[in-house]
């Protein structure tokens, strides 16, 4: 929701600047017109965000026997933990 609106911004601020190049206004115009543009591709294209998460088995995961209620979700979840990375990861019952 929150990228649509700021790609709604983008967009107008875009239009801004163009008519802005058409009424003379040549430096402000180029500026409106370029950071639409950077705004618009910057939220468009960031999708490092929306990557599915890899799962937390195979050969390196391990549980660590660790369970408890997430507080936010309510679910009980187990704790896994990858020795190469220390990363640790934390799974529900739905996800078992």
């Amino acid at each position: 929701m929150l990228a649509r609106i700021v790609q709604l911004l983008a967009g107008a601020m875009m239009l801004f600047g163009a008519w802005l190049l058409f009424i003379g206004a040549g430096p402000a115009g180029v500026e409106a017109l370029l950071l639409g543009l950077v705004v618009l591709i910057a939220v468009r294209y960031e999708r490092w965000r929306d990557r599915p998460r890899r799962p937390s088995s195979g050969p390196h995961w391990q549980s660590t026997g660790e369970r408890f209620e997430d507080p936010g979700s309510g679910k009980t979840v187990e704790v896994h933990y990858n020795a190469h990375t220390g990363e640790r990861r934390y799974k529900s019952d739905d996800d078992v």
